[in-house]
């Protein structure tokens, strides 16, 4: 191969390397931001509401 073919692979597979890292991060970027508290649309929120609701319903059961 020559030289000016080198060069060509070498910058299709950098392209395509920086192509995945930013879809990676991207990926990440968006399911970390469910994991954060935001006012209620949240996936946190709603697991921390179902936790205060299995709190509650254990107090009533230990109290009876």
């Amino acid at each position: 191969m020559k030289l000016v073919e080198w060069v060509g692979l070498a910058l299709s597979i950098s392209t395509l390397m920086g192509t995945f890292v930013l879809m990676v991060k991207w990926l990440v970027k968006h399911y970390l931001s469910e994991l954060k508290p935001n006012g209620g649309a949240s996936m946190v929120d709603k697991v921390n509401r179902l936790e205060s609701r299995v709190d509650e319903i254990y107090r009533l059961l230990v109290e009876k």
